[in-house]
């Protein structure tokens, strides 16, 4: 992993202007100049200190496969929301399994969090059952509270404490 870059935009573009990959996220970017929004967010969340992202890379060719961090952090309630994409030809490779551990222990430690949250949509079958494996509670629906495309879709939230972590 290393902390996302404005070079990185070709890579970042390759994953959030796939539909496969952007179907359950509130971002999609068609084009390489519409993903400089997603990079200009990425660099705010550094700058205003109320978040972090990663670029994601396989150990064994060192190719880009994703992004992971967090956003919303609040320093305050020592919490923060956890995000993990990856690239369609990295799914069910185990990656997320490999990468949470270090996003884990950045948010416990260094970023000294007690909680970390994650929010997915309800139809979003396999992110659910990823977040389960790795020790994450599932705490409740948020039934229709966003709208995508016209649509009205409920959001389930996890989370893990750092409790449970240790």
């Amino acid at each position: 992993m290393k902390e996302i870059i404005s070079s990185d935009i070709e890579n970042i573009h390759r994953g959030l202007s796939n539909p496969n990959i952007t179907k359950y996220y509130d971002v999609h970017f068609p084009t390489l100049e519409a993903t400089k929004e997603q990079m200009e967010w990425y660099e705010d969340l550094k700058n205003s200190g109320t978040g972090v992202w990663w670029s994601i890379y396989d150990k064994e060719e060192n190719q880009f496969c994703g992004a992971g961090g967090f956003n919303g952090l609040d320093k305050k309630h020592k919490k923060a929301e956890i995000g993990f994409w990856l690239l369609q030809e990295f799914w069910g490779k185990g990656i997320m399994k490999a990468v949470m551990p270090k996003l884990f222990e950045i948010g416990f430690t260094e970023l000294n969090l007690n909680r970390i949250e994650g929010y997915v949509v309800s139809q979003n079958i396999k992110c659910k059952n990823a977040l389960e494996k790795i020790n994450f509670s599932y705490e409740g629906t948020m039934r229709e509270s966003e709208i995508k495309n016209g649509e009205k879709i409920s959001v389930d939230f996890y989370s893990i404490l750092k409790s449970e972590w240790e």
